[in-house]
């Protein structure tokens, strides 16, 4: 027996790039904030309205995170073996010579940052994602071509099934529709 269908959302489409601006910047004063926008090309100032204000400080925190973790494991692997796991008196250095250990902290430090920089934005973006339920929308195909879409999910906390419906039709859009998951 077939579930019944989830609502994803509700989603309204606007032939222009300014009408969707527009759009997604009352949403954001009316206070939804789980909400996304698709468009055939990139829209300036869009992305700032739509995008929770997290996202703007996970990717580079965690980049530092990974370029100290690199640091440290390069000092680690240096100098555990100079200075516990094997000293040896070469030339009368000090076995924990901390400057020969340098380079392969510098090289570490850019091997975790680049990894954890392409790792975290493939995570942060939820990638790969093969299915999204706005593919469900009549007329979706149309955000490939010339229409401009602002999708309000389920999971806003103001969303409200009526009130959003009414707040979106107050956008005047050209069709306003349920998103089914």
């Amino acid at each position: 027996m077939a579930k019944p269908p989830v609502l994803y959302g509700l989603m309204a489409e606007f032939e222009t790039p300014e009408q969707v601006i527009e759009a997604a910047r009352r949403a954001r004063d009316e206070g939804y904030r789980r909400m996304d926008a698709y468009s055939p090309f990139a829209v300036e100032g869009l992305p700032e309205l739509v995008m929770p204000s997290t996202h703007k400080v996970r990717l580079p925190t965690m980049v530092l995170c990974g370029g100290l973790t690199g640091t440290l494991t390069g000092l680690v692997l240096e100098a555990y073996p100079n200075v516990i796991g094997y000293p040896m008196d070469i030339g009368g250095k000090p076995n924990f010579s901390w400057p020969s250990f340098i380079p392969i902290m510098f090289e570490l430090t850019i091997l975790f940052s680049a990894l954890t920089a392409v790792f975290g934005m493939i995570m942060l973006n939820d990638l790969p994602k093969p299915y999204h339920p706005v593919f469900n929308a009549p007329r979706f195909d149309l955000a490939s071509r010339d229409r401009f879409f602002l999708c309000i999910e389920r999971l806003d906390p103001k969303f409200d099934f009526d009130r959003t419906k009414d707040f979106l039709i107050g956008l005047n859009p050209v069709d306003v529709t349920e998103v089914e998951s």
